[in-house]
């Protein structure tokens, strides 16, 4: 039976958006936050309620909700740190965000965990709004308008994703409309060079804020990677950090402590690294088939 393609389209979508993962629920919070916005600024403009002025023409929902760059605006909204990241003004804003957001997490999600994802989008976003504060307190240029300067946009939290994915697997290919494929480590490189020669545009604090996403993407990553341990604590599970849970041991066997089980998990995890290189550089099919087995359980244990 034939299919029509829009039909394909709705259920995929459905699909997705229906279930538990990080990713949809992420890309739904940020549109719930929009249509809030609007409709908001939709009921006070129809009944003429009187509100503060902004310098910024943003909405009454959205003062509340940016960040702002002055240290003694953000002590009474503190909270802006991390709602400025779920928010955005206008649709085109929202529509490249949440694509550019799909597509990195879908490709993040082959890699790494859900956790990781959320922890990458939430970290980077604050790397980002703290990078935008510490810039206009610190350089003279933004003196006169750190008053009113304010962030928005889930921009940082997405370039912190596809940052963290490029520096996990450089070498993954993607293929860009009118440029062809492209390794994710140019594309990435692309990003960052573009924001960092727009700071003296229009939107200085937000590129400033983009880099500094990107930034805590690239230092996440790279301490998973070498298993360094500041960053530790985000690559493992609950399941690693609870005194007694489902680690595969025997019935008669003693469990092990956390200590020794963290040590196997990273051992593990350096062997997944492994199979993920050799993945990217050669193929799926060049795995064995211990390594295709041990592949598969780790995909199971992560859903």
């Amino acid at each position: 039976m034939y299919a029509s393609p829009s039909t394909n389209f709705f259920d995929a979508a459905k699909k997705f958006f229906s279930s538990k993962s990080v990713l949809p629920r992420l890309i739904l919070i940020n549109a719930g936050v929009f249509v809030l916005v609007y409709v908001v600024s939709l009921v006070v403009w129809l009944f003429m309620v009187p509100q503060e002025t902004s310098p910024m023409s943003l909405s009454v929902v959205a003062q509340w909700l940016a960040v702002p760059s002055s240290i003694d605006r953000l002590f009474e909204k503190p909270w802006t740190v991390i709602s400025y990241m779920f928010l955005h003004e206008g649709f085109l804003h929202l529509l490249f965000n949440m694509m550019m957001l799909y597509f990195g997490g879908i490709i993040f999600l082959q890699y790494l965990t859900q956790r990781q994802l959320l922890v990458t989008y939430l970290l980077g976003g604050i790397a980002g709004a703290l990078l935008f504060i510490a810039a206009f307190n610190l350089f003279p240029v933004f003196e006169q308008a750190n008053q009113q300067a304010v962030a928005l946009g889930a921009s940082a939290s997405v370039l912190a994703i596809v940052v963290a994915i490029a520096t996990y697997v450089p070498d993954y290919t993607v293929h860009l409309f009118l440029i062809g494929q492209i390794r994710l480590k140019y594309l990435a490189m692309a990003f960052i060079v573009l924001d960092f020669f727009s700071i003296q545009g229009n939107n200085p604090g937000g590129h400033i804020a983009h880099i500094g996403g990107a930034l805590f993407g690239f230092i996440y990553i790279f301490s998973v990677k070498k298993n360094l341990h500041f960053l530790q604590r985000f690559r493992f599970s609950r399941k690693a950090r609870m005194k007694v849970d489902h680690r595969n041991y025997s019935t008669n066997a003693r469990p092990v402590d956390d200590e020794t089980y963290n040590k196997r998990k990273v051992a593990e995890q350096q062997e997944i690294d492994h199979i993920l290189d050799k993945i990217a550089r050669s193929g799926y099919n060049s795995l064995n088939a211990k390594e295709k087995e041990l592949l598969f359980r780790t995909s199971n244990k992560n859903r």
